[in-house]
């Protein structure tokens, strides 16, 4: 079933619905605990769920719906929404406006809608499969990179890595910066850096470890920008992929990244 504007039009106005909660708790005591694996959840995140999944509830109650803090609705139509409040806890409770709320409608398994929204400063971005990528309501590009040597490569943190995953992100860190020590990676951002790529201010992102609610949300905006989204083999990414995520904004660039992560591979 193609995404219709009515899909769009609710997209949005569940991204409306999470922002309102989340201003309001902003640099404000947040309520932080830690979930079983430790990391932080707070009165925000299950709040702006929530405030999200009765929309869809109320308008889409045969879809499924995936939410980070909320679970799994099993739904009927081979819809899901899939729902994360907040992309970038740690930033939020420091108080930096560099996370984002995410969503994406997955049919199929297959991402077909996806917004990245910063409530605080008023920054969306929306993709649909098959249309161009809009930023605030106006088309946005990736930006052409002509060698891997120069690239801009962003990153959450490196210590979110495995110890093989670490090691070839440091291989294609060293491809990029051609040894440049001045050519480090950008470190911190979560979803905030996939926009910027779809926007044309960064070049590259890799990261691993990431879930359905981590990536779904990501992929139609950065095709829809003229980028690219797979993992680490180079395959779509889908509901089923294992979380090793590649944002490129030039497609041209998709050989050499898997050269320099699997380089180390083909050299023991």
């Amino acid at each position: 079933m193609p995404v219709s504007q009515s899909d769009i039009d609710l997209a949005n106005r569940l991204a409306d619905a999470a922002g309102v909660v989340i201003r309001d708790y902003f640099r404000k005591p947040a309520g932080m605990e830690r979930k079983d694996d430790r990391s932080p959840v707070t009165l925000a995140d299950r709040e702006a769920e929530g405030a999200m999944r009765r929309l869809i509830e109320a308008e889409r109650s045969g879809d499924g719906i995936v939410g980070e803090e909320h679970g799994v609705k099993d739904g009927v139509s081979g819809r899901r929404w899939v729902l994360d409040p907040i992309d970038g806890t740690h930033s939020f409770m420091s108080g930096r406006a560099i996370f984002g709320t995410l969503i994406a409608l997955v049919e199929d398994g297959w991402p077909v809608l996806g917004v990245i929204d910063q409530p605080v400063q008023r920054e969306r971005w929306l993709g649909v499969a098959g249309r161009a990528t809009t930023f605030n309501g106006a088309r946005v590009r990736t930006r052409a990179c002509p060698q891997l040597e120069g690239a801009v490569l962003a990153t959450t943190s490196p210590h979110y890595l495995g110890e093989d995953a670490a090691l070839r992100f440091l291989a294609l860190t060293a491809a990029t910066s051609g040894g440049h020590n001045h050519m480090s990676p950008l470190y911190g951002g979560d979803c905030y850096n996939y926009a910027l790529v779809a926007s044309g201010q960064i070049d590259l992102v890799c990261e691993s470890g990431l879930k359905l609610h981590d990536f779904a949300a990501l992929v139609p905006v950065v095709e829809g920008a003229g980028g690219r989204m797979c993992d680490w083999n180079g395959d779509p990414l889908t509901a089923d992929s294992e979380g090793h995520v590649l944002a490129i904004g030039d497609p041209a660039r998709v050989d050499d990244v898997l050269e320099a992560l699997h380089g180390l591979a083909a050299s023991d």
